[in-house]
């Protein structure tokens, strides 16, 4: 396994991975080819890829906004989990994200996904009860929601 930095030209095996993964949100704004390439211009080496025998088996994608980091689409292929891909790409992220100064991370995960949340509990990812995320859309986008089926 290697992990590397992502590239621009990785957008479509990345949207790929994510489109198989059953516990990923997508949107029609971000997930796009534009929308990939738009965050990887504001964070050229924060964001990677772990690769297998040529495939895409994982990726994370971490920028920040000066102050805090925030880490996004972190996912690994099913048939790769428990292999410690996940924790290399949080390690190589956070690594980056030290690099540039910065001293905390924060993430979302949806609250049903058991696996993930657990993932990050076991990394020190600790769960807020003191704030109230809010959320406004100021663009139409699409949400997405890959599920397993039952």
């Amino acid at each position: 396994m290697k992990i590397r930095v992502m590239k621009k030209r990785d957008w479509k095996k990345c949207l790929e991975l994510w489109q198989n993964i059953p516990e990923m949100g997508l949107n029609s704004i971000d997930d796009t080819k534009e929308g990939i390439v738009r965050f990887l211009r504001r964070n050229p080496k924060t964001c990677f890829v772990a690769e297998t025998d040529g495939i895409f088996a994982g990726t994370i994608i971490a920028g920040h906004d000066g102050r805090r980091g925030y880490i996004y689409h972190t996912a690994v292929l099913p048939q790769f989990r428990r292999c410690g891909i996940a924790t290399a790409l949080l390690q190589a992220a956070t690594d980056a994200l030290k690099k540039q100064g910065i001293a905390k991370v924060a993430l979302l995960v949806f609250s049903d996904n058991e696996s993930g949340n657990t993932f990050w509990e076991n990394h020190g990812f600790t769960k807020r009860s003191d704030i109230t995320y809010r959320n406004k859309v100021i663009s139409d986008a699409e949400m997405v929601r890959n599920r397993e089926e039952k």
